[in-house]
């Protein structure tokens, strides 16, 4: 190689014979042609030789024009191959392509304002839920496709009461809805039957009141939704690592502040910054509807004598004025209220833990007052008198004083 270049220096730059590059080099004149002739550098090129899969190569390509998608040890049953199967598996691996349908993937581009990916995000921290309780609880995650703009947050479940206040929670941050949100087949969103996306319930009222639409995934096609999977990714190597949370309130304090910043780095794919992007996304978004839609928890019960409801695995104490009357149980992510008649007889914050019991001390001293006011009532005596009926009246009914006639 050296040889080669300091050659056609010295022929093209100094301008030296060809017999004069010969002795200065000490080597033949018919060495300095063909170095001069040849445009590229010399290297060693070694004459090809014929592999062994060879011979049975025809009768690999019949088989793969008939069933391209055949597995490869069948193929070397079939061929009656007793030889290596690393050369073999090399060279149906390099065949097999010749005879499938090139499926290639269509590079997604979006619109302003078109949609959002949406993902639950189960971080792998223990995050503190009280009551000496830890736990995971997931992340609602949610990405612009056009800006790449980056919401999210902690919420207690991944039941549809909490997913869809965590959306309104996102949604309300960002004053407009995307046109469109891209889910999988979350249990609490919808799932495909026969073929077909069905939504929940909850989830179409949901997408009513807002006026957009909810796209569900095909299942087993987490690259429908690619977006969010990488930034799902992207919380778990950048935000996570080296934090503590001290309660779930905790999380998404920090969540929240790493996320401004996270909006403003230069995204590779864009060649700019979300942030620079996100005006011209919300100015084509749907503005909000002027009625909220009902999110959260909402249930009706009647309230039992120990004068407690249940949520979510939890119990919280009520007022036991309201003992035997019906109430309407109202809470999200922060807090839960109880109402009668349009009169509320609780309030506590929620519970992110499971199984306890919240009592407010004002309720368990009003039930401790009812109950000894009860025992210092003295109980008043009911008569009611008793028509007392001859028995003759039961002789003459079933005819026994005729008989005795």
């Amino acid at each position: 190689m050296e040889d080669w270049a300091e050659i056609r220096r010295l022929r093209r730059s100094e301008g030296m014979a060809i017999q004069a590059i010969a002795r200065r080099l000490r080597m033949s004149r018919n060495t300095v042609k063909k170095a001069l002739a040849s445009d590229e550098p010399p290297r060693y090129r070694r004459a090809a030789k014929g592999s062994i899969v060879d011979a049975v190569e025809p009768q690999i390509r019949a088989l793969l024009a008939e069933f391209p998608d055949m597995p490869t040890t069948v193929i070397m049953e079939r061929v009656g191959w007793t030889r290596g199967k690393t050369v073999f598996c090399d060279r149906v691996q390099q065949l097999r392509p010749l005879f499938r349908c090139p499926d290639p993937a269509q590079r997604t581009e979006y619109l302003p304002g078109e949609l959002a990916q949406c993902d639950l995000w189960f971080p792998p921290a223990d995050v503190s839920l009280g009551f000496g309780q830890v736990g995971r609880p997931p992340v609602l995650v949610m990405v612009s496709g056009y800006s790449r703009w980056l919401s999210a947050v902690m919420i207690p479940s991944r039941q549809s009461a909490d997913l869809l206040g965590g959306h309104w929670t996102l949604i309300s941050g960002w004053d407009r809805t995307p046109k469109a949100l891209v889910w999988d087949n979350e249990s609490a969103v919808g799932q495909w039957r026969a073929g077909r996306p069905q939504l929940t319930e909850a989830m179409n009222a949901f997408r009513g009141t807002l006026g957009i639409k909810v796209i569900q995934c095909r299942p087993a096609d987490p690259e429908a939704k690619g977006l969010v999977e990488r930034a799902n990714g992207y919380l778990e190597t950048s935000f996570l690592p080296g934090r503590r949370f001290a309660s779930p309130q905790d999380f998404n304090t920090q969540l929240t502040e790493w996320l401004v910043r996270a909006n403003n780095r230069q995204h590779r794919m864009l060649g700019c910054r979300p942030v620079d992007r996100w005006d011209a996304d919300r100015a084509a978004m749907l503005s909000l509807p002027p009625v909220a839609p009902v999110v959260g928890w909402r249930q009706t019960t009647r309230l039992p004598r120990d004068h407690y409801v249940r949520l979510d695995s939890n119990d919280y104490s009520v007022h036991p004025a309201a003992v035997g009357r019906r109430v309407d149980i109202v809470a999200d992510a922060d807090r839960v209220q109880v109402f009668c008649d349009s009169r509320q007889v609780a309030r506590h914050d929620r519970c992110w833990a499971k199984h306890q019991s919240i009592t407010d001390p004002a309720h368990r001293q009003a039930a401790a007052d009812l109950r000894t006011a009860a025992r210092q009532t003295p109980a008043t005596a009911v008569t009611t008198e008793v028509e007392h009926r001859r028995l003759a009246d039961y002789d003459r009914m079933f005819g026994l004083d005729e008989v005795a006639a």
